[in-house]
């Protein structure tokens, strides 16, 4: 199993929009950079991603694992990027923001901290159970 960090807009796609698109889950489309692409490319069914709203809040939220494989993005009509399905797992009980990780020194190399515009970000598993368990543990500051 590999590890993943999705970003969304909270105002586009929020992680209670994700859950409520239920055990179907919901395409995630509309990603138009090659790096980011590639990522989606690699990830297997079973796969757990964080869930990161981006620009408002600047936080992992919560917890979706990956359904489908990647497949044609149906919102490219030039048929060059990629989708995969995702369905909700869970919520963090308390986010983990984006100054949280920043601090962490044990989270230094995390890509989310040199390619901050990346929208598909693959974690290794040290960097998935520290943030976790920030995500479960921390106390809200």
């Amino acid at each position: 199993m590999k590890y993943w960090l999705l970003k969304s807009e909270p105002n586009i796609w929020s992680i209670d929009q994700q859950k409520k698109s239920g055990m179907k889950g919901s395409n995630w489309d509309g990603v138009r950079n090659y790096q980011a692409a590639n990522n989606l490319k690699k990830m297997e069914i079973g796969d757990l991603c964080f869930f990161y709203h981006s620009n408002i809040g600047k936080e992992i939220v919560g917890l979706v694992e990956v359904t489908k494989k990647a497949f044609l993005d149906p919102t490219d009509k030039s048929n060059k990027f990629f989708a995969v399905r995702v369905k909700f797992k869970k919520k963090l009980k308390y986010p983990v923001s984006l100054k949280s990780i920043k601090k962490n020194k044990k989270l230094k190399n995390l890509q989310l901290l040199r390619q901050s515009r990346l929208s598909v970000i693959p974690i290794d598993s040290k960097c998935w159970k520290i943030i976790l368990k920030m995500g479960i543990i921390s106390v809200k500051k």
